[in-house]
């Protein structure tokens, strides 16, 4: 996503962005797929650092939590544009715009880099550089409520329709980026395989501070601990809600329209069951029992 100015809203046709179409069996938005080829030939950097989650999974919050480790806890630097400038999409695609490729492509080392792709879909030249990751993963329940509210907001998205008609979409995977436990589960498997932080959303709600101390010894950087207090402080779902650096309210509302509801809306861990009626939640964890079988990855619905 990206803030532009009217003008050149006024070449974009929202609607024609409005479709998913399948790379390599994965459903993105239109125009990445279209630009796959860019996308799967970009050249990493042994320096890099990815934020890698399936949406609504934590992505700004630990996109915020990287730059500010990078830049010493230092709240003026990391007010100096908004996150997705300093933290590019890398698979971004716009009409008009430059690509996240193409951002990416004119970022200074260390470059941070934001992606929802699944592993299977990320560029082999992360691999090849060894490149850092983080992984960011979250219960499957609550991410369905947070992508349904993010579908109705995101106006470069298909309509998702009644909440009903959404899970039963989200559950066959046919949203963007896929299945979600497609999504987790090809992470978790490979996290051993290359140079993968896995964490989870439960646990950075929980224990912010010590996930924060994971962080920085994956990224070998050393802060003190009155820095790793104000990251954890200035990381909060608060402090980051009134945060324009980080809220998204910078990005037009022809792309995504916050009037009914907020991009940071809750934040919270357990809201499925605001949503989720007992017949939906029944089906929901029959389903879920199938397709998480055989994995030892386990996630947190309440805390």
């Amino acid at each position: 996503m990206i803030d532009i100015e009217d003008d050149m809203l006024k070449t974009v046709d929202i609607h024609s962005l409005q479709t998913l179409a399948p790379v390599h069996g994965v459903p993105v938005e239109i125009e990445i797929a279209k630009n796959w080829e860019c996308v799967e030939t970009f050249q990493a950097r042994s320096d890099d650092v990815v934020i890698a989650t399936y949406p609504k999974a934590g992505t700004t919050w630990m996109s915020e939590i990287v730059d500010m480790i990078y830049n010493g806890g230092d709240l003026e630097k990391c007010r100096r544009d908004v996150i997705y400038k300093r933290v590019p999409v890398l698979e971004l695609q716009i009409p008009g715009m430059p690509s996240g490729v193409e951002t990416l492509k004119a970022t200074p080392s260390p470059r941070l880099v934001k992606t929802h792709l699944p592993i299977q879909l990320m560029p082999e030249s992360f691999w090849e550089k060894n490149s850092k990751v983080i992984y960011v993963a979250r219960n499957a329940k609550d991410v369905a409520v947070s992508y349904f509210y993010f579908y109705n907001m995101a106006k470069f998205l298909p309509d998702p329709g009644p909440w009903d008609i959404f899970l039963d979409s989200y559950m066959k995977g046919n949203v963007c980026y896929g299945p979600w436990q497609d999504h987790v589960k090809g992470w978790w498997e490979k996290k051993n395989n290359y140079n993968i932080l896995y964490l989870f959303y439960e646990d950075l709600k929980v224990k912010r501070k010590s996930e924060i101390r994971k962080i920085l010894q994956f990224l070998e950087v050393e802060l003190s601990d009155d820095i790793l207090e104000k990251i954890a402080f200035h990381t909060s779902f608060e402090e980051m809600k009134n945060n324009d650096m980080v809220n998204y309210r910078t990005v037009h509302k022809l792309l995504l329209d916050q009037s009914c509801t907020s991009f940071m809306r809750k934040g919270v861990v357990g809201d499925w069951k605001n949503h989720f009626t007992v017949a939906q939640n029944e089906k929901f964890d029959e389903d879920y029992k199938r397709q998480m079988s055989g994995t030892d990855l386990h996630f947190k619905t309440e805390i």
